[in-house]
């Protein structure tokens, strides 16, 4: 640094100059740049900057077991279960709280008059009959334990359970919980009546814990049916017991099939454990024949089903399924359906293998089974198992392979659907476009208008849509199913699309959504840890990206301003005046078309736009190339809501 030095003279000049009078300071200009940095919330011990987990991350534990028989006569499902919770939170708790998912539209609830997705007009729902909740306490080292009654609270959808002793950090308790409830004809849960009998899918059936975590405590959000799930993770074994001419499918895997299948279904399942071609189970013609029961088989069977390290537990069953199984790399792919739907359910277990293998691109599928089951749940998801139906096969399979999808989101990367469903069914509908496109890849027209999943067809919403929320809004609050479908499903998976096809490299956001994905696997992410995740992952702040699309509703509209050319010494140099007319920025491309016919393809960055909103882009071309015709995002791949400012041309 070069030194200055003052001279007597001017030092005394400036002693000498009279004082100015203070200026009162200048009023701080708010930044409202879409580059500004996202405010997230702080980081600390449990979750970092990175959007990695910390070195103090917890979640809690809960182990199932659980004894259920169905009555098909009265519908009715009664349960017992002992629960094992361990508090791994650093915290000390005096009350549990527990969901019950079966009140959803109960008339004792205070949601009995709000319209609910499910219910039917013709049927009453009274919700679960708790019969016991009791704590199982251990008089003496080593004695069987005892059950105590607890007291309870049930608020519609939830219940809390106050604990007759602190659960200390580090503690476990055991609960004893007996209920019973009825089907419902439709829902989440419904039952279909066949020649043969009632076809039943059963999910959300049994009381659950709530989540208790590090972000918001207990986390006791009403179940309203928009809403979905949010669930610790643990074990269950399971046995339900149904008429013995009933077929059952499960989360988990069967620990008795002596007992409830013959030796030659025992015998096909182990083939097909082996086989990456469709084996039949129970063959279409074989549905209903008294073979179909093992030796001794008596009034009821008893299935026995175990799942570790699942944060919840479905099942089905029908006296007329057929039954079909295949395999990759170890996993039994199957699928069970009834023999009216043989047309489009033949293929079907070749269907989920194929969804199953796509999928695991993100994360190896970390189960030993997957499970597609036809029936009156169009399209549901669970650990292990989904509920489909279609009309077509092109249909079965985008429906299948979107619920097996949620394999990963959210049953391995835990989000919070209740409050995010886009991190499940965003994600989902961003990771179909490949099951799909792999699976029909001359089905070009299909794949460009997947439902929910296509710029053209957000565009096309968009133009109808009379008002718009941000993707952030929970479910239950977007302002019509419709919109809520959009936010939920459509927009987070066009917004993924076009960060990894315009904004970054292809290959490096794969890299980052899978560390995202193994990062979080089997643990509880927030919208927070996602965008701190791929941030991280793709070596950029991407706050105008997470903004724009994800916490506001902004809009795309680039321009071609203005385009001044001049003509020097056989050169032409065109000066291209660019506009960003609305809140949401992005890259831009520009189709540049000589006069000669010649074409150039010019991608300016988004850093374009972080000076203003307008860009003067310069072009120095020989006089024969000289351009007659620029157009902004020539492949339609932008969200440009406005595409007739899009194209200058020299030409009439």
């Amino acid at each position: 640094m070069r030194t200055v030095t003052l001279t007597p003279l001017f030092a005394l000049l400036v002693l000498a100059a009279p004082a100015r009078a203070q200026q009162p300071p200048r009023p701080a200009v708010p930044d409202t740049s879409p580059f500004r940095q996202l405010e997230l919330p702080t980081p600390n011990a449990y979750r970092t900057a990175s959007g990695m987990p910390g070195p103090a991350y917890w979640q809690q534990k809960v182990d199932y077991e659980i004894r259920a028989a169905l009555d098909t006569a009265t519908h009715t499902i009664r349960g017992e279960e002992t629960v094992r919770y361990t508090n791994n939170s650093p915290d000390t708790l005096r009350y549990l709280w527990l969901q019950l998912d079966m009140n959803v539209g109960a008339t004792q609830t205070r949601f009995a008059l709000l319209p609910s997705p499910f219910a039917r007009p013709d049927e009453t729902n009274e919700g679960v009959t708790l019969e016991r909740v009791n704590v199982l306490r251990a008089t003496r080292a080593g004695a069987r334990p005892t059950p105590a009654p607890l007291t309870y609270r049930v608020n519609s959808t939830m219940m809390r359970v106050d604990l007759d002793r602190p659960l200390p950090p580090r503690g476990a308790v055991s609960l004893d919980i007996a209920w019973h409830h009825q089907v419902p004809r439709q829902g989440r849960t419904g039952r279909q009546q066949y020649p043969e009998g009632w076809l039943y899918q059963i999910a959300q059936w049994y009381p659950r814990l709530a989540v208790y975590d590090d972000v918001r405590g207990w986390n006791t959000d009403q179940y309203l049916g928009s809403g979905e799930f949010y669930l610790e993770y643990g074990d269950f074994d399971v046995a339900v017991t149904l008429p013995s001419n009933y077929t059952v499918a499960a989360t988990g895997v069967l620990r008795n099939p002596a007992e409830v299948l013959t030796a030659a279904q025992r015998d096909r399942l182990a083939f097909a454990a082996r086989s990456d071609t469709t084996i039949h189970i129970i063959a279409p013609d074989e549905v209903g024949r008294a073979d179909l029961l093992p030796p001794g088989a008596g009034a009821t069977r008893t299935w026995r089903y175990h799942a570790e390290n699942v944060r919840d537990f479905a099942w089905a069953a029908a006296p007329n399924f057929v039954w079909d199984a295949s395999s990759w790399d170890g996993i039994l792919a199957q699928a069970l359906f009834p023999v009216r739907a043989l047309n489009v359910w033949r293929t079907a277990a070749d269907m989920t293998r194929h969804a199953i293998m796509i999928h695991s691109r993100w994360f190896h599928y970390p189960w030993p089974t997957a499970i597609s089951v036809s029936g009156p749940v169009g399209g549901m998801e669970y650990p292990m198992i989904t509920f489909d139906d279609a009309a077509n096969e092109k249909e079965l399979y985008y429906t299948l392979a979107h619920e097996h999808g949620h394999a990963w989101f959210p049953m391995i990367v835990g989000s919070n659907e209740r409050l995010y469903g886009w991190m499940d069914e965003g994600f989902n509908t961003f990771i179909d476009l490949f099951s799909f496109r792999d699976r029909y890849p001359a089905d070009t027209v299909r794949i460009q208008t997947l439902e929910f999943g296509s710029l053209r067809a957000w565009l096309g919403f968009l133009r109808g849509a009379p008002f718009e929320q941000p993707i952030m809004v929970p479910q239950d609050r977007t302002v019509n199913r419709l919109l809520s479908s959009w936010l939920a499903y459509g927009k987070p998976a066009v917004a993924l699309h076009f960060l990894r096809g315009e904004v970054v490299d292809s290959v490096a956001f794969d890299a980052a959504f899978r560390e995202y994905a193994r990062r979080w696997a089997f643990k509880h992410p927030t919208p927070a840890d996602f965008f701190r995740t791929m941030n991280d992952g793709l070596g950029e702040d991407l706050s105008w990206f997470w903004r724009g699309w994800f916490y506001r509703s902004d809009h795309l509209d680039q321009a071609v301003d203005t385009v001044v050319q001049r003509d020097i010494a056989g050169t032409t140099i065109t000066q291209v005046r660019l506009s960003n007319r609305r809140e949401m920025v992005a890259p831009a491309e520009l189709l540049v078309t000589g006069a000669n016919g010649a074409t150039r393809t010019v991608k300016l960055p988004v850093e374009t736009w972080m000076r203003g909103a307008t860009y003067v882009w310069m072009l120095r071309t020989p006089a024969a190339e000289k351009p007659i015709r620029i157009e902004l995002d020539p492949r339609g791949v932008y969200p440009d809501v406005d595409r007739r400012n899009n194209v200058w041309s020299a030409m009439p």
